[in-house]
């Protein structure tokens, strides 16, 4: 008997809970035809799907026409609170640590994270609303919205987003989100977010459910060193300024320094900064930390798999900020949909992450067809051998491990001091780690 739920509409009951409504405010006249909860249904549907429009694929679920300038309009008129609102239900853990050990660290969740840019076409609702980034060719191509994610890294699995509808930056979206932070987990994240003023809010919320953090430093940040640890890592305080008022600090700050070269044979080594809450040399090594923090860049492949190979465009279908952001949304949850599947498929036989993301999406795809408007014409044991047979699929088509390899960081055409790469290379071989 496979595991968990069979059609699109199974595996969103799964996810969103059989009893959630969307929190619909009262409106005058007559009542909707589609009920709020089948548009959210159809728009994840949507932003899975290769080809179509939105009411092509809003029929193929629910055999019911709705015209494309319909759903424009009900579209602008659904309060953004509703998208809150799902995000928040659907968003959760789902790694366990006897099928994916590999999520975890002894005994924490590991978690990331980060953020990206999605562009949005150059329409008149867009362009009187938005204000292109300058470049060093004027102003950009697009208008970007800002999204970022807290992600569990052992699945590529979302648990919290946040979305920059009216401009905020992704600083800024990242401290809401850590109000959301699951209990027990170790948060990753990158020199971004390893200032004090960002340290002090994850550190409130990593004590609330007893969690910690690993971030990387900037290199001109300062402290003063209490003590060196056995196992070559510092305690260390740091001072926090209060904005605006450089001169007045807020409580320091106690946490761990761990200071590591990384490099290849034969290759220059670079120094990696990291702070953390977990104070203990013992019950946390700092070269176990170290290597450890590599994995931090689950987060970009996991952007690629939703930008890339999801949605395969350069910018959203949307024509407004509002549409954008749920389209946006809908990429998130429907992320979340796929790595429920992925991880169903693995069944603990292999990491779920070397399940290739572009099979699971064509093998549900087509799964999800058969399940839905062909259900009536199946019995419940064909049901379950297409499922089987759908999941034993994507376990074959698993990916290679993972070379070990560094590529250069430049880009083609620079900008600012970024060195132009000339001539595709790379280096591989095993990193090394030496703690200073």
């Amino acid at each position: 008997m496979p595991e968990g739920p069979t059609g699109f509409l199974g595996a969103w009951t799964n996810m969103v809970g059989p009893n959630w409504l969307p929190p619909v405010p009262h409106r005058r006249g007559r009542k909707p035809r589609v009920p709020v909860n089948q548009l959210l249904q159809a728009l994840t549907f949507h932003v899975m799907q290769g080809a179509g429009t939105l009411a092509e694929h809003f029929f193929e679920l629910f055999q019911e026409p709705l015209a494309n300038s319909s759903w424009s309009d009900r579209r602008i008129r659904l309060p953004w609170e509703i998208f809150a609102d799902l995000m928040r239900r659907a968003l959760r853990p789902v790694a366990t640590r006897r099928r994916q050990r590999e999520a975890f660290w002894r005994g924490w969740r590991l978690t990331a994270l980060d953020g990206t840019q999605y562009s949005v076409t150059n329409t008149p609702q867009i362009t009187a609303t938005t204000t292109k980034a300058a470049s060093r060719r004027g102003r950009a191509a697009f208008a970007k919205i800002t999204v970022s994610v807290l992600l569990e890294l052992g699945l590529h699995n979302p648990l919290a987003a946040g979305i920059g509808r009216q401009g905020e930056s992704e600083w800024e979206l990242a401290r809401r989100m850590l109000a959301q932070l699951p209990k027990r987990v170790l948060l990753l994240g990158d020199r971004l977010y390893g200032v004090p003023a960002f340290i002090i809010h994850a550190w409130a919320a990593c004590q609330r459910v007893s969690s910690h953090f690993v971030f990387r430093v900037p290199r001109h940040l300062t402290a003063q060193t209490l003590r060196r640890l056995p196992d070559g890592s510092r305690r260390i305080r740091v001072a926090v300024r209060e904005k605006n008022r450089l001169s007045r600090t807020q409580p320091w700050l106690e946490l761990r320094e761990i200071r590591v070269h990384v490099g290849r044979q034969g290759v220059r080594p670079q120094e990696l900064r990291l702070w953390t809450s977990l104070l203990s040399h013992r019950t946390a090594p700092a070269l176990e930390l170290a290597q450890l923090y590599a994995a931090r860049w689950e987060h970009e492949l996991y952007f690629r798999e939703a930008k890339r190979v999801l949605r395969q465009t350069d910018v959203l279908q949307s024509h407004t900020v509002v549409t954008a952001a749920q389209e946006i949304a809908a990429i998130v949850l429907a992320t979340a949909l796929l790595a429920r599947e992925r991880a169903r498929a693995a069944a603990g036989q292999v990491p779920a992450l070397r399940v290739k993301f572009g099979v699971v999406l064509a093998v549900v795809r087509s799964m999800w067809f058969f399940l839905g408007p062909c259900e009536d014409l199946l019995t419940e044991r064909l049901k379950d051998r297409i499922v089987q047979r759908g999941d034993a699929l994507m376990r074959r088509c698993i990916t290679a491990k993972r070379r070990s390899r560094t590529n250069p960081r430049a880009v083609r055409q620079p900008v600012r001091k970024w060195p132009r790469l000339m001539e595709t290379h790379s280096v591989e071989g095993p990193l090394h780690f030496k703690i200073v």
